[in-house]
């Protein structure tokens, strides 16, 4: 039976008795007068749609037309099928792949909310929902059941914007479990830069252990002084005591004890009970205690200043010349690797001088000798920014190099204008005073000196104009003695080195090699290749990397680029050039204050 809906015409309707077609016209037109506007598209945009869905939200209101109910923790929800379908792929493969529930009337749900399932019908027959702080979770976890996306990724911006000290970690832990990266990395990124506000509330007390090593080993932590990182593990370990107390010591290794200040340390740390029955804790502080007293010589991850308390490690170049025959540079400028920033600092006193030596003694800079005036000493206070002039050298020298060891500065050998000076002076600052120690095996001029694992270590030189050395002399401040040890395997002289993890690292002396030697086991490798051959290039630690910077090519002439080193992954790479070419400079790092530092 068809139906016909309509009113049905005659022929006498239409006027038409013979005709035998019947064509109905409203108007006639002329083609000949057409002009493109014979149709009209009518849209009615998105009304229509809005208002369908308000009529089957009525129709669900009232059960009309719904064939299947969705029942949820008891409570009866009456749906249409194909509403489901159309907006969740989830209920889409239940309706229409022959599954039980496509046939029968009422599907029970289990695992979420009858009011997370009402608010998500809602935003089915509607488009629209109101996110609280009271259903967003349980919002979230239904419209990640159905999948839907729009929903799912609504309730994951309403996160972000309700974050606070007090539940950012409560809201990581959420993004964590639900995969949510970018809500993820908001989070911990939120309570990095707010750290000392979030370890005061409950939710840091519940952090796992690991959790809470992400944030105090992170550099990025945000505080005002690294004391606030102690008393946060602290108090952390202290709320389950029993449980936390075997986890100390590794805590204790991601907080920077030697940063420290000396009377917080003694008077709050080193009285700890927790930690004075913690004996794996022991060396944590003995390491804290020799920083104290040595500075920058102790270099270990928990020497490194987090950028947030405003002190940064820095790259110091002293003085230099730009080619052979040149002016001798005054500039003292230091260098942050990790913005690529230069700063200028106070010039050197008697620029004019050649091939001194440069090192750093706890936060200071020590310039030592030189072509003019070759046995005056100068130190650099890095806290007034001034030069000082100290104690004078007991011997003149130049092409001399200087290292600390256990707190003391050692000048070694050189040359005084006749002879290569086997001739070694040691420094004390207290007592602000030169002392000769036991000479070299074998008189050099510029050599790389280095000291490591409690000993000093010289390598090759030029004992002569003509000849280098591929010797290694080695110092023992405790019998005042010196022994050779493993030769390098090239003889160089006007090469550098520094000393990091327990290794020595060596370049320079026209060579493309980086050489690195292990002093326990007394032997020497090939590490890596630099891009180019130089000498007199300066050589520096900073951030757990070796920076070579400058130098002189063969050609004689000098270079302003900067090679980084990276011990952990044996990669070397160019970053940023120096402000001019320089050659026959000093590199030293040191703790500066910076005065951008980034705070909230």
């Amino acid at each position: 039976m068809v139906l016909i809906l309509g009113r049905r015409l005659n022929r006498e309707d239409l006027g038409v008795r013979d005709s035998p077609a019947i064509k109905r016209k409203v108007f006639e037109m002329d083609p000949k007068s057409l002009t493109g506007h014979e149709f009209f598209d009518f849209n009615s945009g998105s009304s229509h749609a809005e208002n369908i869905l308000q009529i089957f939200n009525e129709f669900r209101d009232s059960r009309l037309f719904t064939d299947v109910i969705i029942c949820v923790e008891g409570k009866e929800f009456p749906c249409h099928r194909a509403i489901l379908s159309a907006c969740s792929s989830y209920f889409r493969a239940m309706f229409c792949n022959d599954h039980r529930e496509s046939r029968e009337m009422l599907v029970e749900i289990n695992g979420i909310l009858a009011e997370a399932m009402d608010c998500f019908l809602q935003y089915v027959y509607t488009g629209k929902v109101k996110i609280t702080t009271e259903n967003v979770q349980y919002l979230f976890e239904t419209s990640s059941l159905f999948q839907i996306s729009a929903l799912r990724n609504a309730c994951a911006k309403f996160l972000e914007k309700q974050l606070d000290p007090c539940n950012c970690l409560g809201i990581q832990r959420f993004a964590d479990t639900h995969s949510l990266k970018t809500l993820f990395t908001k989070c911990r990124n939120f309570a990095l830069q707010m750290f000392e506000d979030v370890s005061q509330h409950e939710e840091f007390l519940e952090l796992g252990k690991d959790e809470l090593i992400d944030y105090i080993g992170s550099d990025e932590l945000v505080i005002g002084k690294e004391e606030m990182v102690f008393e946060a593990v602290m108090r952390w370990v202290y709320r389950a005591v029993d449980l936390r107390r075997p986890l100390l010591q590794e805590l204790l290794t991601h907080v920077r004890l030697p940063l420290l200040h000396p009377n917080y340390f003694v008077q709050t740390v080193e009285v700890d009970q927790l930690i004075q029955n913690s004996p794996d804790c022991y060396q944590l502080l003995h390491e804290a205690r020799r920083y104290h007293i040595l500075g920058n010589e102790m270099m270990s991850p928990r020497t490194r200043p987090r950028r947030s308390t405003g002190f940064s490690e820095v790259i110091v170049v002293v003085g230099g010349c730009e080619r052979v025959g040149g002016f001798n540079l005054p500039y003292t400028e230091c260098y942050d690797p990790v913005t690529g920033e230069w700063k200028s600092l106070a010039k050197l006193p008697e620029f004019t001088k050649s091939e001194y030596a440069v090192c750093a003694l706890r936060n200071d800079i020590l310039v030592s000798g030189g072509r003019i005036n070759s046995r005056d000493v100068w130190i650099y206070n890095s806290q007034l920014n001034i030069w000082i002039r100290v104690a004078s050298l007991n011997k003149g020298r130049w092409r001399h190099k200087m290292a600390v060891l256990l707190g003391k500065v050692y000048v070694v050998g050189g040359y005084d204008g006749q002879n290569r000076l086997s001739s070694v002076e040691c420094y004390d600052s207290f007592s602000n005073r030169w002392t000769e120690v036991a000479p070299l095996k074998e008189a050099v001029s510029s050599p790389a000196v280095a000291s490591c694992v409690g000993k000093l270590f010289v390598i090759g030189g030029g004992p002569d104009d003509n000849t280098c050395s591929d010797k290694v002399q080695s110092y023992d401040p405790e019998t005042n003695s010196w022994l050779l040890r493993a030769t390098i395997p090239i003889a160089k002289r006007c090469i550098t080195a520094v000393s990091l993890n327990n290794l020595i690292y060596v370049a320079g002396g026209l060579t493309k090699t980086i050489y690195c030697y292990d002093p326990v086991e007394d032997y020497w490798m090939h590490v890596q290749n630099t891009f180019s051959r130089q000498e007199n290039c300066g050589m520096s630690v900073c951030n757990g990397k070796i920076y070579i910077l400058g130098g002189r090519g063969e050609n004689g002439e000098a270079t302003d680029t900067i090679l980084c080193y990276d011990p952990a992954t044996s990669i070397i790479t160019g970053v940023a050039a120096m402000p001019r070419p320089v050659s026959y400079h000093g590199c030293v790092t040191i703790h500066r204050y910076n005065e951008k530092c980034f705070k909230l």
